[in-house]
């Protein structure tokens, strides 16, 4: 079992840059893939990056792609997403995600994860 508590959302402008935080209750550095998945208003629930701490590897949606950053941290038991060159259309809410072992080509698909938080919302204005 794997509680995840996500912070750091807040407003910012374009621009503009924000790091969110998903603290973890116990270790999942070494056999989960931990991922950051985000709903826009009105549309569906897509993924934004993973990370499997057991190899490093690291993936990322195209939209972000070079603008953000997925790490973690195994002393604080703490997943990272660094945002930055953030535009409007990353406006949506952030969750974290949690599925034992590693992450895999399906990486972006929600249904495969089975520990989540509840979210922190990020607003990006013009």
């Amino acid at each position: 079992q794997v509680q995840l508590q996500e912070s750091g959302g807040g407003s910012v402008q374009a621009g503009g840059s924000l790091r969110l935080s998903c603290a973890a209750s116990r270790s999942t550095y070494s056999n989960y893939c931990m991922a950051w998945f985000r709903q826009p208003p009105g549309k569906e629930r897509e993924g934004v990056a993973s990370i499997f701490g057991g190899d490093g590897n690291t993936r990322y949606a195209d939209s972000v792609k070079g603008r953000f950053t997925i790490s973690q941290d195994n002393a604080k038991n703490t997943l990272y997403l660094q945002m930055d060159s953030l535009k409007p259309e990353d406006t949506a809410m952030y969750d974290c995600a949690a599925k034992y072992l590693r992450c895999q080509e399906g990486w972006s698909s929600s249904s495969r994860y089975n520990y989540w938080g509840q979210g922190t919302q990020v607003t990006v204005s013009s």
